[in-house]
């Protein structure tokens, strides 16, 4: 018989890429990963992972059992937080991913709150882009999310998974208080040819959204920096090397020497809390409901549209508008 725990570690290398980095992810040694791969391998009788450069990759042996591995986690998952979720106490561990940003600006307030409220919980925090984030809450990793979806880019969300729109805002273009397109009012976007950037790394949403949108008004952008927080892209902008794409979370981080100017079509994104409803526990509930009311205009002033609902019809592109 297959061995549940070797399947996990399988799941986790599809999942992360790397026998190290899985091993990170579920919390033991890269050598103890390697060994239990090693058992899984005798239990199947065939190969499953093969080198590739300075990493691994699966054989197709190897593929076939860890689609098997990834359904098969998820239903034990599922069984785990049906019989956690027959209580209604809301302790034990929480798991969370967010972006980058939504760690910074919404979960320390939401966390100081939670932990106020039920000192039995015991949440604790990943950081990651949302390619690597919802993956993991498919495969039991997470418990939930908090994620951006970009406006001009809506993501699409897997079958199975919930979404709520916690934040809406709007982002604006920094830029150095000398910079001739500073004093504008507004900035229109088919206006901002030959202005360098300082953006995320390739791949990380607000690039990809800052791409997009230049793109789909003739212009190519010359992304001379890639940095992946708000803070560093406004120092590059304060010293009149580029421009960046500052949502309104972070505007109180501006500089003095920087400007910011909203753009003409606005730029949105909605920062959403994402989970599995089938696994929907009492530690998420709570959370769930904290964010919500910290959207609220009256108690954080970096809200511009609070949330009204929740998407549960999983597998479509879903952008600032909740259903249930």
């Amino acid at each position: 018989m297959i061995n549940l725990e070797r399947l996990r570690a399988l799941a986790a290398v599809d999942t992360h890429g790397s026998i190290a980095r899985a091993a990170q992810a579920l919390h033991i040694t890269a050598s103890g990963m390697s060994q239990q791969l090693s058992k899984l391998e005798r239990e199947c009788g065939h190969r499953l992972l093969e080198p590739e450069g300075r990493s691994v990759r699966l054989t197709h042996a190897g593929r076939v059992l860890a689609d098997h591995a990834a359904a098969v986690m998820s239903r034990v998952g599922a069984a785990e937080q049906d019989l956690a979720a027959l209580g209604t106490e809301v302790l034990g561990p929480l798991r969370i991913g967010a972006v980058g940003s939504a760690i910074r600006t919404l979960l320390p307030a939401a966390l100081a709150t939670l932990g106020a409220r039920h000192p039995r919980l015991t949440p604790s925090v990943r950081d990651g882009e949302v390619t690597g984030l919802l993956p993991a809450l498919l495969h039991g990793e997470l418990d939930l999310l908090l994620i951006e979806n970009w406006a001009n880019r809506p993501r699409h969300i897997p079958e199975g998974v919930a979404v709520r729109t916690i934040v809406t805002e709007e982002a604006q273009v920094a830029l150095h208080a000398d910079h001739p397109l500073g004093a504008r009012p507004v900035l229109r976007l088919a206006d901002l040819g030959g202005v360098p950037w300082a953006a995320c790394p390739p791949g990380a949403e607000p690039r990809e959204a800052l791409v997009q949108a230049l793109r789909a008004h003739g212009v190519e952008p010359e992304i001379r920096y890639s940095v992946g927080d708000h803070a560093t892209q406004l120092a590059l902008v304060a010293s009149g090397l580029t421009a960046a794409l500052i949502p309104d979370a972070a505007l109180q981080q501006v500089p003095s020497d920087v400007v910011c100017v909203p753009t003409d079509p606005p730029l949105r994104r909605h920062v959403q809390a994402a989970w599995r409803p089938r696994t929907e526990t009492p530690p998420v509930r709570a959370c769930l409901d904290v964010l919500t009311h910290a959207s609220r205009p009256e108690e954080s002033a970096t809200v511009l549209k609070p949330a009204s609902g929740e998407n549960r019809a999983g597998g479509r592109d879903v952008g600032g508008v909740d259903h249930r």
